[in-house]
């Protein structure tokens, strides 16, 4: 189901045999824009390093008792390859930590989850992890994780000029996708959200916090608005694209689904 990255901060986390923390933020990548790890608050438990959680041990959503459960004990997470906070998440980190877990790497080939065209359920593809985590063929790019606190308020360059910026991400909490970016056109439009699929931006400039669309101002101010009550239903999805004239993400993702059994 979708959900707003702002909607689970501070949701509870429990590990198999307590709580660990809160969510603080989201790493998420610039290639698939998938959430890569989240990032927890420990409090005074591990305070002195950055505690990263893969979506890989995250088993359940619960929203009404804002609360995610976390397939891993606090002595695993302890155990874990430790990240200071001024170091960044490095190639090498992240082979260690996926290493120390015995999971399959996200980078391990062409799907959205390496070798997997989904988030894999890994009980049930246990018996692939050790064959598909050894495939590491990205090339030399560099990872390039970032952070979902430090994009927010990224301006938005469309097609004829400045129309915004971003105000949210809203995530699948299933493949852990980032769906949209929530953009506020507040100084065009007050008050006025609306929906951006990743798929729509052409470039993004880290350096000078703009991310670029080819999607008109005009476009954008007929786009159907978004409000915190609205509900992002598949009926609202189809019709938002249908204003975009671009095909649904999961056309694409069924037909990969078709693909690969």
């Amino acid at each position: 189901m979708l959900i707003k990255v702002k909607t689970l901060k501070d949701f509870k986390l429990d590990s198999l045999d307590g709580e660990i923390g809160k969510v603080e933020e989201f790493y998420f990548d610039d290639l698939h824009w998938t959430i890569r790890y989240l990032v927890a608050n420990t409090g005074d438990w591990l305070r002195d390093r950055k505690v990263l959680i893969s979506p890989y041990a995250l088993t359940c959503v619960l929203r009404e008792e804002k609360d995610i459960s976390v397939s891993l004990t606090k002595k695993q997470i302890e155990d874990s390859p430790p990240l200071s906070y001024d170091e960044p998440v490095s190639r090498q980190f992240e082979g260690n930590y996926y290493g120390y877990y015995g999971w399959p790497v996200y980078w391990g080939g062409p799907y959205l989850w390496g070798s997997y065209p989904y988030y894999p359920y890994l009980m049930r593809d246990r018996d692939k992890w050790e064959e598909k985590s050894c495939v590491q063929d990205e090339g030399t790019r560099d990872p390039h994780l970032r952070s979902s606190a430090s994009v927010t308020g990224y301006h938005i360059q469309a097609l004829d000029g400045e129309i915004g910026h971003v105000s949210d991400f809203v995530i699948d909490d299933e493949t852990w996708t980032i769906r949209y970016l929530i953009i506020s056109t507040l100084n065009w439009w007050p008050g006025k959200k609306v929906l951006i699929s990743p798929k729509w931006i052409t470039s993004v400039s880290w350096e000078n916090a703009k991310v670029v669309i080819d999607v008109s101002r005009e476009t954008l101010r007929q786009s159907p608005e978004y409000t915190e009550e609205a509900l992002l239903t598949r009926d609202y999805e189809a019709g938002l694209h249908r204003h975009y004239n671009r095909q649904g993400y999961w056309v694409d993702e069924e037909a990969n689904a078709g693909s690969s059994h």
